[in-house]
């Protein structure tokens, strides 16, 4: 195998949101000007695990932004050099773009870029396709790693058939909290009864960690600890068009696709305390955009019959509940309650009188755009497979540091140059 390590990195002044928190900025950024970046203690907790041959920084910030976050970014990875960082700003991302928009030049939207969730996560797959990796590890840059087996723990089984002759191509681990916990803390709170998923996700995370084998197959997928294998992401890519939780999304995406996400529940890494977060009111509104977009796409993907059709029952008990029509009814509930109890309460008035139908309008206007771009999805990552052209020009402007001489690893890749099949990775 041949690994690389893919840490999306977000940076800015705060809370920019524009309307009612609609694709503006991210969830939580790093402030410019931070003393203590969660980004240094990503990648020096790196620094102690054995095997690591790239990391590849993806760079959010807006253009204004991008210059100091961009000397920012680099005198970290500098401090790092056995990391062979690699920072994919503007830039260096452009690149990637303008090949991708000729081969999906009839794709709305933004697929593989450094603005969205979901499609900054395609540009980690897209990098570390031009650079020939058949697996991808997406590191949260608030976790930290915490022994020296994480990326021999990340390729455990990765590749391996089940006992129910099942390929293991996509994995997910966990992280745990400072008192290492790996559960949801409930949210007790009057107005929050109809929006904390807490319960149900601790369900679920108790049957992964209680039972015996040590992968089970999964309902969650942790973004900020995850392993993807080629013969996967090359088929299947995340969802550029949807506002947050776009891991959990994947997983409903691979398992339309035929595929599976499995639960490591020997797999973990560290949290460290949350950085600048957006307004309550525009946390809200994007995950109505979300829950709202996600029960429409699911009822377009489950209408087609070139895809597995995803039941109820088997997203108990989450993210079932929140996969259906009544998720409007939760979010109205939860937003009138906000707007009685306060604070922000214009913001709330200004949600139940217009956002919720914007949301659903949106959603249904949406929800066939991922499919659109999932059909040439395939066709991309083949055309941008160990592109030297663009190779060149990433290394040229996005290599902060040569990184330690290291042996190249025996893979079947380093002699082809082809995308690996399933049955190549053992």
């Amino acid at each position: 195998m041949n690994p690389a390590i893919v840490i999306p990195t977000f940076w800015g002044r705060g809370d920019n949101s524009g309307p009612l928190g609609w694709r503006g900025p991210f969830d939580r950024s790093t402030p410019l000007d931070a003393k203590d970046p969660q980004l240094e203690a990503c990648l020096a907790s790196l620094d102690q695990v054995d095997g690591v041959l790239r990391v590849i920084v993806l760079l959010a910030a807006s253009a204004e932004d991008e210059p100091r976050a961009r000397e920012r970014v680099e005198s970290i990875c500098a401090a790092h050099p056995g990391l062979n960082p690699l920072v994919i700003g503007s830039q260096e991302a452009s690149h990637v773009e303008h090949a991708v928009s000729r081969m999906a030049h009839h794709v709305a939207g933004e697929t593989v870029s450094l603005h969205g969730y979901g499609a900054i996560r395609n540009m980690g797959l897209a990098v570390s396709a031009i650079l020939g990796h058949d697996v991808v590890v997406f590191l949260g840059e608030d976790r930290v790693a915490t022994d020296a087996d994480f990326l021999l723990k990340a390729a455990w089984g990765l590749g391996s058939l089940t006992r129910q002759n099942l390929r293991v191509l996509v994995k997910s681990g966990f992280f745990l909290d400072e008192g290492g916990d790996p559960y949801a803390r409930p949210n007790s709170e009057w107005s929050e009864k109809y929006w904390s998923k807490a319960a149900d996700f601790n369900r679920v995370m108790e049957r992964a960690q209680m039972e015996a084998p040590r992968i089970t197959r999964s309902n969650h997928l942790c973004g900020g600890c995850c392993a993807l294998h080629a013969a996967a992401w090359s088929k299947v890519p995340f969802d550029p068009y949807i506002t947050r939780g776009e891991d959990l999304d994947y997983l409903l995406d691979l398992r339309a696709n035929g595929l599976d996400v499995w639960f490591d529940n020997e797999w973990s890494v560290g949290t460290q305390p949350a950085g600048e977060q957006a307004s309550a009111p525009a946390l809200f509104m994007r995950d109505m955009y979300r829950w709202l977009y996600e029960q429409r796409k699911l009822d377009v993907m489950n209408a087609r019959r070139d895809l597995r059709t995803i039941t109820p029952e088997s997203l108990m008990p989450y993210p079932a509940p929140w996969l259906s029509p009544q998720v409007r009814k939760r979010a109205f509930h939860t937003a009138l309650r906000r707007f009685v109890t306060g604070p922000d309460r214009l913001a709330y008035l200004k949600i139940l009188t217009k956002g919720r139908y914007e949301a659903d309008k949106i959603a249904r206007l949406t929800s066939s755009r991922y499919l659109s771009f999932a059909m040439v999805w395939p066709g991309i990552v083949s055309a941008l497979w160990r592109d030297e052209m663009i190779a060149s020009a990433i290394r040229l402007t996005g290599e902060v540091a040569s990184a330690l001489s290291a042996t190249a690893p025996s893979d079947p890749l380093e002699e082809t140059g082809e995308i690996p099949t399933v049955g190549e990775s053992q």
